[in-house]
C-alpha cells in the first residue's frame, strides 16, 4: 500500500517539477524535452516500459549533468525511483 501512495506522491512532485525544469533547462539541456515527453507518456499510461526505456537512454541511466539545479538532479532520481519501483 506504502508503495502506490509513494508512486502517487513522485508523479505529483514530478508534475510539479518537470515543466519548471524543462522552461529552466531546456535551452541548454535540450535532452530534457524528451525527458519531459516521456514524463507526458508515463502520466498517460502509454507503453510504460518503453517509456521508461528511452529515459533510461536519453539520461544516460539518469546521470545528472554537472551544470544543473537541484531541481533537475530531483527530477531525475523521481524517474529512477518509478523506473525501479515498477
Amino acid at each position: 500500500m506504502t508503495e502506490t501512495v509513494n508512486k502517487k506522491e513522485l508523479m505529483e512532485k514530478l508534475e510539479m517539477f518537470v515543466p519548471v525544469v524543462a522552461r529552466v533547462h531546456g535551452p541548454t539541456h535540450p535532452e530534457f524535452y524528451e525527458v519531459q515527453k516521456e514524463f507526458e507518456n508515463i502520466k498517460n499510461q502509454d507503453s510504460l516500459d518503453q517509456a521508461f526505456k528511452n529515459l533510461r537512454e536519453i539520461t544516460d541511466n539518469y546521470k545528472v549533468p554537472s551544470d544543473v539545479c537541484e531541481s533537475y538532479e530531483a527530477v531525475y532520481s523521481m524517474l529512477e525511483q518509478l523506473d525501479k519501483g515498477r
